[in-house]
């Protein structure tokens, strides 16, 4: 049997979905602040309602930057993050630029990253940086583990949970074998039970995103409804 309490410190609560109502957006921060997760990952406008409801329950707020399709510029990418920390954001999801990854436009993307780290690092918050690793072959993965190994930014992170398809266990051991071993591992979209949690945990994840959290607490015998 799995103990609750460290599978709940796995996890970062996805609450992404674009219809979610302000009622329901604090019903998840106020469930995950009882489960005791890692973090929520809450839309960008709910940050600092999310802040307020965690302060002190030793659960991180955390927020999505460039989401979904990693697209916006880099100027923009560092100002969602500036409002985002201002908001009491203590965790990034950033989504790196997709176009510019298939197109082999490295430089760029080596500053889009840097922008938002960049605000990260002068706040003390951490960064993750999310691959889509749907759209990409394994040449482009690997040069996005080095970038970001490069510029140590805290976690990559397979997926947003909202392309094609989400994380895979080849995905992560290709993404762990060509990081820096100080780069952390963040597998999400599509996990959806506690079995899920365990195999990516057991690939080397420090952090799983998922949306099913009491279900998955409920499995290994915490958690609620």
């Amino acid at each position: 049997m799995e103990d609750p309490a460290a599978i709940a410190r796995l996890i970062d609560h996805a609450l992404l979905q674009p219809n979610l109502t302000a009622a329901e957006l604090e019903t998840g921060c106020r469930d995950a602040a009882a489960w005791r997760v890692a973090s929520v990952c809450i839309l960008p406008h709910a940050v600092a309602r999310c802040a307020e409801i965690l302060s002190g329950s030793g659960v991180a707020t955390s927020t999505v930057i460039g989401f979904p399709h990693g697209a916006h510029r880099s100027v923009i990418k560092a100002a969602e993050a500036s409002r985002a920390l201002n908001d009491g954001a203590q965790e990034l999801d950033m989504v790196v630029n997709i176009s510019q990854v298939v197109s082999g436009a490295w430089r760029e993307v080596h500053e889009d990253i840097h922008a938002v780290l960049a605000e990260v690092r002068e706040r003390g918050a951490r960064l993750k940086v999310i691959f889509e690793t749907c759209y990409l072959d394994e040449t482009q993965k690997i040069r996005l583990c080095e970038i970001c190994s490069e510029l140590g930014v805290d976690w990559i992170k397979t997926s947003t949970g909202f392309g094609p398809a989400g994380a895979t266990e080849a995905d992560v051991r290709l993404m762990r074998r060509h990081s820096a071993p100080q780069v952390q591992i963040k597998a999400s979209g599509g996990i959806r039970d506690l079995a899920a949690v365990v195999r990516f945990r057991d690939l080397g994840c420090s952090r799983i995103g998922c949306s099913r959290t009491g279900a998955i607490l409920q499995a290994c015998g915490g958690g609620a409804g």
